[in-house]
């Protein structure tokens, strides 16, 4: 019952940025842990940031530091994702998640149960 609709992806120039959100529904939005993970075919799918139900940002993946910036909007069910400074090496479908319990605070990338479908991002020149 609970699901996840990301949106925003595309094709974008390296050195441009994009905005993703992820509307979630089916459960409290507010007492869930979000998070955003990606993955290219053929690779492990890999954590890129959490979010605690409390506004805490938790495991910036090293290789989107200081460029990604995770946020939720509790009012609108939504958590998004803002992504400056792409490089081709951040192509992939995007994922968000949610906790599989409610109030988690720092757990990184583990004990997310609800996947959504994805969003492609492709960055190209």
């Amino acid at each position: 019952q609970v699901q996840l609709v990301e949106s925003g992806g595309g094709l974008v120039q390296p050195g441009g940025s994009l905005k993703l959100s992820c509307v979630a529904s089916g459960r409290t939005f507010s007492i869930y842990r979000m998070g955003w993970f990606r993955q290219t075919p053929g690779k492990e799918r890999e954590f890129v940031v959490g979010i605690a139900w409390t506004g805490r940002i938790t495991g910036y993946a090293d290789s989107v530091k200081g460029r990604f910036t995770i946020s939720r909007d509790n009012a609108k069910n939504t958590v998004y994702l803002q992504m400056n400074s792409l490089k081709p090496e951040d192509t992939a479908v995007y994922l968000c998640a949610q906790d599989y319990n409610p109030y988690g605070l720092d757990y990184r990338s583990q004990g997310f149960g609800f996947w959504g479908q994805g969003t492609q991002v492709t960055v190209s020149s």
